[in-house]
């Protein structure tokens, strides 16, 4: 099980400052490994440590925060997307790069936050729980950002291990994609999950 972030882990902001470039290429290498594209629109970052740390790091740089309760306030806000041994956990983002299309898109696509699903061979899917913290669609159009979890029957990890595939897609009627996962993003999200 991951361990949350804590004032210990990360940097302050002059020494971020001096090892900001280096870091950035370590979680950029990090999270090719990361990112699972569903058709040709979603796209799943799943979060870990790392690349929580990376959010952090950057939004303290961002706003300048280096007063203890403004650091608190905002690994409160990021530790709940560590992925905890039995789940993963995800940013999910609509991307389009045309304006109108995007605008149009979302509009088509309301609720698919509630229809992504990840199945491990031999198992039924398990749908992602979307957006604990907040809402973020509404009547006229579903956001371009959903953060999701996924949270796996104990079965589940051990056939992972043994070599059972991994898939994940999207039911929306206006948006039915799946995809079979890599074997080296499978590795790094088995590596998420409990022994």
């Amino acid at each position: 099980m991951a361990t949350p972030l804590t004032r210990s882990d990360l940097m302050g902001l002059e020494q971020y400052a001096e090892q900001r470039d280096e870091f950035r290429r370590k979680v950029i290498a990090h999270k090719k490994h990361r990112r699972v594209g569903i058709g040709p629109h979603l796209f799943l970052y799943f979060e870990d440590r790392l690349t929580i740390q990376y959010q952090i790091q950057e939004m303290l740089r961002i706003e300048k925060i280096f007063e203890a309760e403004g650091i608190q306030e905002e690994l409160d806000t990021y530790n709940p997307l560590i992925p905890d041994g039995s789940n993963l956990k995800a940013t999910a983002m609509l991307e389009y790069q045309d304006v109108a299309e995007r605008k149009q898109q979302l509009a088509l696509l309301r609720g698919v936050e509630d229809l992504v699903w990840l199945e491990v061979d031999g198992f039924g899917r398990v749908y992602a729980i979307s957006n604990e913290d907040l809402e973020r669609s509404n009547a006229e159009k579903t956001s371009a950002v959903h953060f999701m979890r996924f949270e796996l029957e104990a079965d589940m990890i051990p056939a992972l291990r043994a070599g059972a595939s991994l898939s994940m897609g999207s039911n929306h009627e206006c948006y039915q994609y799946s995809t079979e996962v890599g074997a080296d993003i499978r590795a790094a999200l088995i590596a998420d999950l409990d022994p």
